[in-house]
């Protein structure tokens, strides 16, 4: 199981948008670190998910979903 952020990706394309507004103080406030993860697909915070869905007015399915790989121990 694994997670990927192709959700968000899609989102901030739809709305003429580019990771590195989720930095900005008016954005999401997000570090570089935690940018550099929603690239690389790896966990981030729970706060961070909250911070990205209240900037684009979202859900948390429009962020991040989660990927099952088939015959995969739980």
């Amino acid at each position: 199981m694994g997670i990927t952020y192709k959700p968000l990706r899609h989102i901030l394309i739809d709305r003429n948008l580019e990771m590195k507004d989720l930095r900005d103080k008016n954005g999401a406030n997000l570090n570089s670190s935690t940018i550099t993860r929603l690239n690389k697909d790896e966990y981030i915070s729970l706060k961070s998910i909250e911070d990205i869905c209240r900037f684009l007015n979202c859900r948390i399915e429009d962020v991040v979903e989660v990927i099952v790989v088939e015959g995969e121990d739980k």
